[in-house]
């Protein structure tokens, strides 16, 4: 099963990885990091295929996905 990490504080919510997703279990959070942004976040790791398209669409490398 693929594991999917954020770095939360790097994130500034431009949801650019929540728009590839094809399992579409990728969301922004409700709360906000200490620069102000909604980080994204996934709601059900155990649907995750590990396609690494969130990763790779990310500007700003906040998301590692394992295998």
């Amino acid at each position: 099963m693929a594991q999917v990490t954020f770095n939360e504080e790097r994130c500034k919510g431009c949801e650019l990885c929540v728009s590839v997703c094809p399992k579409k279990i990728l969301r922004m959070a409700d709360r906000f990091n200490s620069k102000g942004y909604r980080p994204a976040e996934i709601s059900d790791q155990s649907q995750c295929i590990g396609c690494t398209f969130c990763a790779r669409m990310c500007p700003d490398v906040v998301i590692e996905v394992y295998k």
